[in-house]
């Protein structure tokens, strides 16, 4: 939790739509918050997975308040109690990362999308000369207006 070891896992079921897991945290003190993000994620190439606890709120819970995992009132808190669980998802792992870095190489190599984009930039290059020539129209434009204004002005004075 928050980049911090409290536990490990005590033991897998394996069903066919998911996985319950069992996990043993390794202090009573330690307080998981019911609004949290659970995670599996896998931290290298080596398979090593990681299961995330992410609190989504920031409650003080103060020692204070004498909340024991163990005791039936717990399950009153905001807090997991002993035997209580929470739904996870699957986080992070590299073998989705290989298969979009792959996806993506995949539509790099394809020959459309140069084609594509070499229409881009000639179109691109095509409306900024369009532009430039509008721009030198419209200059001139102006200093013939400037000029007939000038004319004009010096002529009736």
């Amino acid at each position: 939790m928050r980049g911090v070891n409290i536990g490990y896992i005590q033991s897998l079921k394996i069903n066919p739509n998911s996985i319950l897991v069992s996990v043993y945290i390794t202090s009573s003190d330690i307080l998981i918050p019911k609004n949290s993000i659970i995670e599996t994620s896998q931290t290298s190439l080596f398979n090593n997975t990681v299961i995330d606890v992410i609190p989504l709120e920031k409650k003080i819970i103060n020692s204070s308040n004498n909340i024991n995992v163990f005791q039936q009132n717990c399950y009153k808190s905001q807090v997991l109690c002993h035997n209580q669980y929470i739904i996870g998802q699957r986080g992070l792992n590299y073998d989705d990362l290989i298969r979009a870095t792959t996806r993506i190489s995949q539509r790099f190599d394809d020959p459309r999308l140069f084609s594509l984009f070499y229409f881009f930039l000639q179109n691109s290059l095509e409306i900024s000369d369009d532009f430039v020539n509008i721009s030198t129209n419209i200059s001139k434009l102006s200093d013939i207006f400037y000029s007939s204004l000038k004319y004009l002005f010096l002529c009736h004075l």
